[in-house]
């Protein structure tokens, strides 16, 4: 995959039940065959689904080598990864879908890319948002959460 010509996809496609997993595999394909542009692998959120399920980059990495498609590495993922019921799976790709800056820094990166791709849009709290925005996907308008009647 060729991050300097296309996007990974969104962190809102789910493979396996996991939300960010197919953007995780596209990047890590990218940083294998040194295309994945300004693309960052592993980046915090990559580490947090690893983190989750108890993988390494390294043994994630690895995997993607060893596995040429999607489902090569999803069977990998299910012998290897620690397990969730679908609940906890869900509530865990919530939190993660809804996750915004966590830092004062973070915080400032996150402000500057949104004033750069849309300042307009005073909706987008979350990264997985920002991303899709950046990346073209359309995002629905929010509705600001401190909404007084």
């Amino acid at each position: 995959m060729d991050l300097r010509k296309d996007f990974p996809r969104s962190m809102r496609f789910k493979l396996a039940g996991y939300a960010h997993l197919a953007r995780m595999i596209d990047k890590c394909r990218a940083a294998l065959a040194r295309t994945e542009g300004e693309y960052i692998y592993p980046c915090p959120i990559d580490e947090r689904l690893m983190e989750f399920v108890g993988i390494t980059s390294d043994q994630f990495t690895a995997a993607v080598q060893a596995n040429s498609t999607d489902e090569g590495v999803v069977k990998w993922l299910e012998q290897t990864a620690k397990l969730y019921e679908p609940v906890q799976l869900e509530e865990w790709n919530q939190k993660l879908l809804a996750r915004g800056p966590s830092s004062p820094e973070s915080a400032a990166k996150f402000k500057k890319y949104l004033a750069a791709i849309d300042p307009s849009r005073t909706d987008i709290t979350a990264w997985s948002d920002l991303q899709d925005l950046e990346e073209g996907r359309v995002v629905p308008r929010r509705e600001p959460a401190h909404r007084h009647q």
